[in-house]
């Protein structure tokens, strides 16, 4: 997009020594506003915050309400009304501003997901946090402990000592915008610290991982399945692991999409495992 960006801007710097030539006075202001906006509504949301700077008549083109609403989904009203309740958003809140609010991560579900519009193509993402999941065992000490870490977006993680039936459910319903998604989880081998100011990764309850591959489940509303089996790896290190992908065909319906991941061999235990959150967001 930003060779389209320099492309325009040559464009109207042509057209606009081709009018001098007729016109000494005439130049970029001269352009309806209509024009510039029909132009605009090509480039990305940076670009075009860009070009507002160029002079009057781009300004105004570019806090026009059709040039914003090219950049929604084009089932954003669905979308406000899950994410937002009617007293959030103004009455004469514009479409410039939606833009903005859906592009910021918001919290739904009771604080447990955030949702927000990804920039480049203004389909959902959706994140839904380990406590927003039903994890078999959580409840008891022996097993599961809630750990407070800045390394996530809901400032704490499951983290899992020891176990020997594991397993995560988790579902979410969202009126994602038309387009294929990938979910994934977010988990890390190991409990990260501080030490001395540095990060550091305590391993000594990981173990399991590699005996029996873990199985990845998907499935969706309208019967699309997916499944995924892989090793545990990535010690020490936040690894996003795939679990499927989904199409959403209908943007007008609610997308209810299921998922799993297990690992219920009872033959051994596993343990070590810190458990973030599930990523959906456009493939």
């Amino acid at each position: 997009m930003g060779s389209g960006l320099s492309s325009f801007l040559l464009m109207c710097s042509n057209s606009t020594s081709s009018v001098s030539s007729v016109s000494p006075e005439s130049n970029l202001g001269d352009l309806p506003e209509s024009v510039v906006g029909s132009v605009l509504v090509y480039l990305n949301p940076q670009e075009i915050c860009r070009v507002a700077s160029v002079n009057r008549a781009f300004r105004r083109a570019s806090t026009a309400e059709f040039v914003w609403e090219s950049k929604l989904p084009k089932n954003y009203e669905l979308v406000l009304s899950r994410v937002f309740d009617c007293n959030e958003l103004g009455l004469n809140c514009c479409k410039k501003d939606i833009y903005a609010r859906l592009c910021a991560p918001n919290s739904i579900d009771g604080g447990t997901k955030k949702v927000w519009l990804d920039r480049g193509t203004g389909k959902a993402c959706v994140l839904i946090s380990s406590n927003g999941l039903a994890i078999t065992g959580i409840d008891d000490r022996r097993y599961w402990s809630w750990i407070s870490t800045e390394e996530s977006r809901f400032r704490s993680v499951a983290y899992l000592q020891q176990i020997w039936w594991f397993e995560v459910d988790g579902e979410v319903e969202f009126p994602f915008p038309c387009g294929t998604y990938t979910l994934y989880f977010r988990l890390q081998l190991g409990r990260s610290g501080r030490r001395f100011g540095r990060r550091v990764c305590n391993s000594d309850h990981v173990h399991g991982w590699d005996i029996k591959p873990v199985k990845f489940q998907l499935s969706t509303s309208d019967g699309q399945k997916a499944i995924t089996q892989c090793y545990l790896t990535n010690l020490g290190k936040w690894h996003l692991y795939q679990a499927g992908d989904f199409v959403v065909e209908d943007s007008k319906v609610p997308m209810k999409v299921k998922f799993s991941m297990t690992q219920i061999d009872c033959t051994h235990t596993k343990g070590g495992l810190c458990l973030d959150s599930v990523l959906i967001r456009p493939k």
